[in-house]
């Protein structure tokens, strides 16, 4: 067995504001296992079992959160996307901001990172082709 990722866990300092950037963002879903992890934490399901793609959670973040302009520290969840520029429009209209601008991988998509409401970094990607 390969070491496929499974899962992931996105830390954060407020999950109620959280899980709204995220549900407003990209419609993920939220299901309550604080119980379980003996801490706030809620499982995100990110998309149909008939897609590609993993599921994951936001955790109650237990230290301080990262600093602007610091190297990343873990790993970058890129989410797929259909319309770069109306997700982005979400991102910044529910309080993300720009990490670094779109760009074009060419002849493959558009690419670009951005700050969630909790500081973590995160990237969006659309497939297209034509991108140049």
């Amino acid at each position: 067995m390969m070491g496929r990722v499974v899962h992931f866990e996105v830390h954060v300092d407020d999950m109620e504001r959280a899980k709204s950037f995220y549900s407003e963002v990209f419609d993920w879903q939220f299901e309550d296992w604080s119980e379980y992890a003996g801490m706030p934490y809620f499982g995100v399901v990110t998309g149909g079992e008939d897609e590609p793609g993993i599921n994951g959670a936001l955790m109650q973040r237990k230290s301080a959160p990262p600093e602007l302009n610091q190297a990343l520290n873990g790993y970058a969840c890129t989410m797929g996307v259909e319309d770069y520029d109306t997700v982005e429009g979400k991102i910044l209209e529910h309080g993300g901001k720009v990490a670094l601008p779109k760009y074009t991988l060419p002849g493959m998509a558009w690419q670009g990172y951005y700050l969630d409401t909790e500081g973590n970094i995160f990237g969006v990607h659309q497939p297209d082709e034509n991108a140049k």
